[in-house]
């Protein structure tokens, strides 16, 4: 029998920072107007949760299967194998699936991770080029959202896999120290370097650009890993439901643990998404399963851009788009849960992820509440409060589990 209560996260990828000077010592989240995320804060339970496990890199692929309730420590294979089982890309067990961004380098500067926000109309156009002229055996690309495209590497030869870098991590750098190391790190700098002639002299990719929007100079190879396998939420939990949002790597993990995507028309990862067509969707899914995970990206993409402005926007958007909603219609429920955290910080003086413990909420119709900190003063949904209340969470994959039991 399928668990009665109605389950909701909702995620504010890379919202949390640092204090910043700019901002009088405080963070995005403390200057933003978010009076619905501050209204759970105060009329649920607020803490901290460490999502990263110690040792692990601060990824969106690791902190969001710690929020699935899964522990990266024991499942976490890689993220392109994520996205690759939300593309519905066939996986043998000695394939490994790498992350393939199209990126812009000027003088080995790596100046623009998104390509200008390439747009996925082009990014097909590039990769039906790449597969036409990258003749390589045993290997396959695949165009995604944007500028996250997936290649397959059939048969890999090779025990260990290569050791990359994330571009977002490498933003205004040099890339001649990042890039992929190790077994196999050969050939994807090969590939690497043959797609920067591709893109110079295409005729097709020209055209292309003179279409749709987007700059990319080079592919950026990376995020390795093999075949993923997991247990599912009904079998665990009782939970049946769908996962929105505008990338691949949430698709898949959702996927993986056998929810369904739930597609919504807009969505971009940016700030112009549609944050109204998402917050839609699941109000009117919800009333038919009862778990449904929502994830927003642009918060995340501000932070890597270091604008504070744009995270700023980003957060409140959040806030009156999406968890506003949620909540007004979830209290004609008599039994549900809602998880309101980012998935990890994406400091704007760093412009890449850390992994530092960040706050989450939970808003309960049974007004589940941690009797150790009703005296404390909450101001509202940010990390100094979170921080004050003194809750802890050390590993972030309990958290879905507190939701159902409402026990800490």
């Amino acid at each position: 029998m399928e668990f009665q209560k109605k389950v909701i996260i909702l995620v504010g990828d890379g919202m949390a920072d640092y204090p910043i000077e700019a901002l009088g010592g405080k963070t995005p989240l403390e200057i933003a107007n978010t009076p619905n995320m501050d209204y759970a804060a105060v009329n649920g339970i607020l803490g901290l949760v460490k999502t990263i496990p110690d040792g692990m890199k601060p990824g969106s692929d690791t902190a969001n299967l710690s929020i699935f309730g899964y522990d990266p420590l024991k499942y976490y294979s890689g993220r392109a194998p994520l996205e690759a089982v939300n593309m519905r890309i066939e996986m043998g067990t000695n394939d490994v699936a790498i992350r393939c961004n199209f990126v812009n380098i000027q003088d080995n500067i790596m100046t623009d991770f998104t390509a200008d926000h390439i747009t996925s109309e082009l990014g097909k156009v590039v990769i039906e080029e790449l597969n036409r002229n990258i003749n390589i055996k045993g290997i396959e690309f695949f165009s995604g959202v944007s500028y996250r495209n997936i290649v397959i590497w059939r048969d890999f030869p090779y025990k260990e896999i290569p050791v990359t870098t994330p571009p977002h991590d490498i933003q205004g750098e040099n890339i001649i120290d990042h890039l992929p190391k190790g077994d196999g790190a050969d050939l994807l700098n090969k590939i690497m370097d043959e797609s920067k002639k591709i893109f110079q002299n295409s005729a097709v990719i020209k055209d292309g650009k003179s279409r749709f929007n987007g700059n990319p100079t080079s592919l950026w190879l990376w995020g390795t890993g093999r075949r993923v396998a997991m247990d599912p939420l009904r079998s665990r939990f009782g939970l049946v439901g769908y996962t929105i949002s505008a990338v691949d790597l949430i698709h898949g993990i959702g996927r993986a643990v056998g929810l369904s995507p739930l597609h919504v028309n807009g969505v971009t990862g940016y700030l112009d998404t549609n944050y109204k067509g998402k917050a839609d969707a699941l109000i009117k899914a919800i009333e038919d399963v009862n778990f449904i995970y929502l994830h927003v990206e642009s918060p995340d993409e501000s932070g890597h851009e270091g604008n504070i402005d744009h995270k700023i926007q980003a957060i409140e958007d959040f806030d009156k788009w999406i968890v506003g909603p949620v909540i007004e219609r979830m209290r004609d429920y008599d039994n549900f849960s809602i998880l309101i955290l980012p998935d990890h910080p994406t400091p704007i003086v760093l412009k890449t992820h850390t992994a530092d413990p960040v706050p989450f909420c939970i808003y309960s119709s049974k007004n589940f509440r941690y009797n150790s900190y009703l005296d404390k003063d909450i101001s509202g949904f940010n990390e100094k409060s979170a921080l004050d209340t003194e809750v802890f969470i050390e590993e972030g994959h309990r958290l879905l589990e507190i939701m159902i039991t409402g026990r800490i």
